[in-house]
């Protein structure tokens, strides 16, 4: 039996097992695709305090060699549900059970994206979901933004700051965010918003070369020249397996205030799939050392409790 069980190997979930083990606690790392999450999709990273420059997967390889030093048990497997058992909880996964006294949900949440035809293949090398991230390198380069809501105009503003053109491509006939943004946007000779459109497929061979879209009222089709193209059309938490231990809120995310802890008493959630403002690797990262030492405490005492 394990102190913790941690689900999910992002920046979160690693740095919760991190803190674990430099706890003395004995703790598994579940996850059911790529260890770093999608900090992975990033070919540049500028926003990691430390490192002036590496790439998504050398965080993500560096992270998970640390943790490991430290004495965590890493197993690829998907946790499909979580079961209480008195002060214990099971975690049910895809190639077996295991069992610990906490558990922290750090599943993340992934980027919706346009599912379509070339869009996979450029993801990380074309297609970003983050201008903080990545707009740096498209300085005096022409980039478009799907989207319409406040997360996509944001990135469009940011973007417009180094970016030669931008064009904002929004599905519905106006933008839906705030209208403080949509003020800012109209001031921004180098912004072109394109609404009544929606992504066909993505263009290139070997790069990103641009995009067809088609007109929603018209059905007609065109095709524009990008250096670049920034999703930004929602999230999709990965919460739903443990819908009986967390309380969700009405976009999938999991309620937990800064304690990060959950409704369950034992259960904690750090990272992308809890209830926030800012998504950053940095407060992912932050998530992951909280619910880690409040795990930590829970564990302490439940042991001493049952010594009793």
């Amino acid at each position: 039996m394990y102190d913790i069980i941690v689900i999910g190997a992002g920046p979160a979930g690693l740095t919760a097992a991190l803190y674990i083990c430099r706890a003395n606690k004995k703790v598994l790392v579940l996850e059911k695709g790529t260890f770093g999450g999608q900090i992975t999709y990033s070919p540049h990273l500028e926003n990691i305090p430390g490192f002036p420059h590496l790439s998504g997967n050398e965080y993500a390889e560096k992270l998970l060699e640390q943790v490991v030093a430290q004495g965590a048990d890493i197993e690829y497997g998907e946790a499909l549900s979580v079961k209480e058992n008195g002060n214990t909880k099971t975690v049910l996964t895809d190639r077996g059970e295991y069992t610990a006294l906490a558990v922290i949900v750090a599943t993340g949440a992934r980027h919706r994206t346009l599912q379509v035809p070339n869009e996979e293949k450029f993801i990380g090398n074309g297609i970003s979901f983050c201008a903080v991230c990545d707009g740096a390198f498209y300085r005096d380069k022409v980039v478009g933004v799907v989207g319409g809501g406040n997360t996509a105009l944001q990135e469009a503003v940011l973007l417009a700051d180094t970016a030669k053109q931008v064009y904002v491509f929004q599905l519905l006939d106006h933008l839906t965010g705030e209208q403080k943004l949509k003020d800012r946007i109209q001031t921004l000779g180098n912004v072109s918003v394109k609404t009544n459109v929606t992504v066909t497929s993505i263009l290139g061979d070997r790069v990103l070369e641009g995009i067809r879209y088609r007109h929603t009222k018209t059905g007609e089709e065109d095709t524009i020249s990008l250096d670049g193209l920034f999703i930004a059309i929602g999230f999709i938490p990965q919460n739903e397996p443990f819908e009986n231990i967390l309380e969700l809120d009405r976009d999938g995310y999991a309620e937990a205030g800064e304690n990060c802890a959950a409704k369950t008493p034992g259960v904690f959630v750090a990272g992308d799939c809890r209830t926030k403002i800012i998504r950053q690797v940095t407060t992912a990262a932050a998530d992951g050392t909280v619910a880690a030492l409040n795990a930590c405490n829970y564990v302490d005492t439940v042991s001493a409790f049952s010594k009793k």
